[in-house]
């Protein structure tokens, strides 16, 4: 009897999602064995360490080499196809092996980003029931030192499954080694250099990524493994215009998604060389980025607003000092990117001459969906624009009776009205969640969560989280919109605003540069006025916040979820353990509690 294939088999309306039935393969060989037969001395991987200059490249065949010794040590402890692995390790060619060869015996991975808490960590453990942990001694970012075997310990207090901890060590610093450890790099060196690849589903899990949830619960982003690989590998070549040759930078953490795709598996099955950033945009100082860029000349630069903001206080000099003549296509990834990120990037940065691609994608949708590029040759991109979906994504904006708007300037929900090969399949033992919060809301189609305004040419902004999105004296309004014209004053250090069903007008939290502290009434008067003038009055918040701090993940990404929170006198704020710093929370309680209390004084 013939096998059945078919190219996809999905309704949007179960969640139920299958692309290439009867197809079979293995991730890691279409990464790794393909290339290695064609060119394998060409450069896969090249490691940009916590120090500059002191980067080491990796081969193909070394990278396929390294994978086989770590995927034979792996079944050498019983771990099987559809085991789950935890790895917490900092950006590496091991941890990149770790991936691969979790893929190439058909074990599934969850990366956790290795600055996460022993609580974060132990409850995605929990959640996947991980039978393994790989990890490092510590982990070296910013010229500083992370305990990461030691947060893996006191995480494993709570978590039964795992039975083993392969400890590679990334400094000379020894750490304690319990019954369940294994000293990786030494178990590795004894094993065969050669693994042969499991043959694998097109549907069977590639891997596991958990995003936060807005109860605060993380939830298992479950991706699998055809539709995965090609549509990363396509997202890859054709968004950024990558040319075989080309060297390829995107500073993301492989603990992202987009570590996930647009560092390793995307790059790797175009046979690219890909950069690996182990440091911080600001080691030793505010021109890292650039300083790499020239030394290694990388031609796709593809970073986070977050990063540029940062960046962009700093004087022009940091940027202008190196040698940027390499630099092909510049991307922005994380969240919509404001007019003054977007410029300084465009201009300063790629010096007017780079296409600036502003990708809009989720965890969930396994790679990008909405980019300026590709587009014909010439094709306008306009500032803070996702512009245009990607071959195959249908985008639909809905209405708030659900209706969809067909029309041109309109916003609305942002949804997708058919399948890809690259989006999650469902959320890891909870297919009701997944339906309930992505297929539920407008049926038939995929709702991403986001709100997005088509201009009058037919192209594509996006307005920020639904959530996010207010109705204000009868006009819809993203808070996005108003962070945008409020983060252009020279007074603003960071700034969120956020909205909800118990607050129905803008609250904005602010926090202000050193010298504008002692007078905030004049400076958040400023604020009011700059609002009333970009925008309009009646977009102006009614509440401005000023603190000293915002809670931020160690992504340096704001969580919208805890201001929400703070703004509604909510106390039970979920889970706070991916914060940076938690004690941030308390400090804008009290700020939040002494404001509401001189707002019923007056």
């Amino acid at each position: 009897m013939e096998p059945f294939h078919r190219v996809r088999d999905c309704e949007l309306s179960s969640g139920k999602i299958s692309w290439f039935q009867g197809g079979k393969l293995n991730v890691s060989v279409n990464c790794l064995d393909v290339h290695v037969e064609k060119h394998p001395d060409r450069v896969a991987l090249i490691w940009e360490k916590d120090e500059p200059g002191t980067e080491e490249k990796v081969t193909y065949r070394e990278l396929l080499e390294t994978t086989c010794r770590l995927a034979n040590t792996l079944k050498s402890h019983g771990i099987k196809k559809g085991d789950t692995v935890a790895i917490y390790m900092p950006v590496s060619p091991l941890a990149v092996a770790a991936l691969l060869a979790c893929a190439r015996i058909g074990a599934v991975h969850t990366v956790v980003f290795a600055g996460f808490s022993s609580e974060a960590l132990a409850g995605r453990i929990q959640d996947a029931k991980c039978k393994a942990v790989i990890t490092c001694n510590e982990g070296v970012r910013g010229g500083r030192l992370i305990p990461l075997k030691a947060t893996v310990d006191a995480a494993l207090k709570s978590c039964p499954t795992v039975r083993h901890v392969f400890v590679s060590q990334r400094t000379e610093k020894q750490c304690m080694m319990g019954e369940m450890d294994v000293p990786l790099e030494e178990v590795m060196c004894r094993q065969s250099a050669v693994c042969a690849a499991e043959p694998l589903d097109s549907e069977d899990l590639l891997f596991l990524l958990y995003t936060s949830g807005s109860t605060g619960k993380p939830k298992g982003i479950v991706h699998t493994q055809a539709g995965y690989l090609l549509y990363t590998s396509l997202t890859h070549q054709y968004v950024f215009d990558y040319r075989d040759g080309d060297v390829f930078g995107c500073v993301a953490d492989i603990g992202w998604i987009t570590g996930h795709s647009y560092v390793v598996y995307g790059p790797l099955c175009n046979g690219a060389t890909t950069v690996l950033f182990e440091s911080t945009p600001v080691y030793p100082n505010p021109g890292r980025y650039w300083e790499m860029v020239e030394r290694l000349r990388i031609n796709q630069f593809y970073g986070a607003p977050t990063a540029l903001r940062l960046l962009l206080k700093y004087d022009e000099q940091w940027v202008k000092k190196y040698d940027r003549s390499s630099l092909q296509t510049l991307g922005s990834v994380g969240e919509p990117i404001n007019h003054e990120a977007w410029h300084w990037f465009h201009s300063v940065v790629g010096e007017g001459r780079c296409p600036l691609v502003d990708t809009w994608w989720q965890t969930e949708t396994g790679g990008i969906c909405i980019a300026p590029r590709p587009a014909e040759e010439g094709a306008p991109i306009y500032p803070t624009m996702a512009m245009r979906p990607f071959f195959g994504i249908q985008v639909a904006l809905m209405g708030e009776k659900g209706e969809r708007l067909n029309a041109n300037s309109v916003s609305g929900a942002l949804c997708i009205s058919q399948p890809w090969p690259g989006m999650a399949r469902s959320i890891y033992g909870d297919h009701q969640r997944f339906v309930n919060t992505y297929f539920k809301p407008y049926p038939g189609c995929y709702f991403t969560g986001d709100g997005a305004y088509r201009s009058e040419d037919g192209y594509y902004q996006i307005t920020g989280r639904m959530d996010d999105v207010i109705n204000v004296s009868g006009h819809r309004l993203g808070t996005a919109e108003i962070e945008d014209a409020l983060v252009r004053a020279h007074t603003v250090r960071y700034l969120r605003c956020i909205s909800c069903v118990c607050v129905p007008v803008p609250f904005a939290f602010v926090v202000l540069k050193d010298g504008f502290i002692d007078s905030p009434t004049a400076v958040l008067q400023e604020l009011k006025d700059l609002v009333a003038t970009k925008i309009a009055k009646y977009a102006v918040p009614e509440h401005f916040l000023v603190v000293k701090r915002l809670p931020k993940t160690r992504s340096g990404k704001i969580m919208r979820r805890i201001l929400r929170k703070v703004a509604t006198g909510t106390r039970d704020l979920g889970d706070v353990s991916t914060l940076d710093d938690p004690t941030v929370v308390k400090e804008i309680i009290k700020a939040h509690e002494q404001y509401m209390k001189q707002q019923g004084e007056k």
